[in-house]
């Protein structure tokens, strides 16, 4: 009973609408009628930048640490490694689905991503730090939120099954589970990318802008020369 009850916790920690909140206390505007219509971290950076998009994906990522370590209140968990990691996968995507569904804001939220993260972090920091380096990798190369989210998904479900080998199967179910609910999730920004239409986040814009005035020099340069 008292896992059920942890479990319904998790997600109420979960369906904790960071975005819409954020959206609406200090903009005064629902996250969901702008840009992709998501309330997740994706959008908020791109319609009210990084500042606002870096907090919302810090307290998403917070909730699913939070909700996914809600498997201490129960003292037999901190004993059974296997029964403690099923615990948790239980407990994390609790709080996933209350993202997706957040019952404090019509059940319409973002894609879960960050929450997700977050209870990655909590089960096993250190191939949360391995999705990190992969999707910061990503996000630099090309500036596509999704993208890196997409791939740094795929990258733990390789971690999960090949590097670390996890023998819980449970686990190993939810690792393959994560990147295909992903992808699934966004099939809508795939078909963006493959069309070339697909909105990039508004961070390393000064690098964007060197790599623009040594392009506009070089343009220059060279029409100077063809004078």
């Amino acid at each position: 009973m008292k896992e059920v009850l942890l479990i319904l916790l998790a997600y109420l920690i979960g369906s904790v609408p960071t975005a819409v909140w954020v959206s609406r206390s200090f903009f005064g505007i629902d996250i969901r009628e702008y840009g992709s219509g998501n309330a997740g971290a994706t959008n908020t950076f791109r319609v009210l930048g990084s500042k606002w998009g870096t907090l919302v994906m810090s307290v998403d990522v917070i909730k699913g640490i939070v909700a996914t370590s809600l498997y201490v209140l129960v003292p037999y968990y901190m004993h059974d490694e296997t029964e403690r990691t099923n615990f948790m996968v239980g407990l994390g995507l609790a709080a996933v689905a209350g993202h997706i569904f957040p019952i404090w804001a019509d059940f319409r939220g973002g894609k879960g991503v960050a929450t997700l993260f977050g209870m990655i972090i909590a089960i096993q920091p250190l191939a949360a730090v391995c999705c990190v380096g992969v999707f910061l990798l990503v996000l630099y190369l090309t500036r596509f939120v999704s993208l890196s989210s997409i791939l740094a998904s795929v990258a733990f479900a390789v971690f999960i099954l090949y590097i670390f080998d996890a023998k819980e199967t449970l686990y190993r179910g939810f690792a393959i589970a994560v990147a295909l609910m992903v992808v699934l999730t966004h099939q809508k920004n795939i078909t963006r990318l493959l069309r070339g239409s697909e909105n990039k986040v508004p961070i390393f814009k000064y690098r964007d802008r060197r790599r623009q005035r040594r392009l506009d020099g070089a343009q220059a340069h060279q029409a100077k020369g063809n004078d």
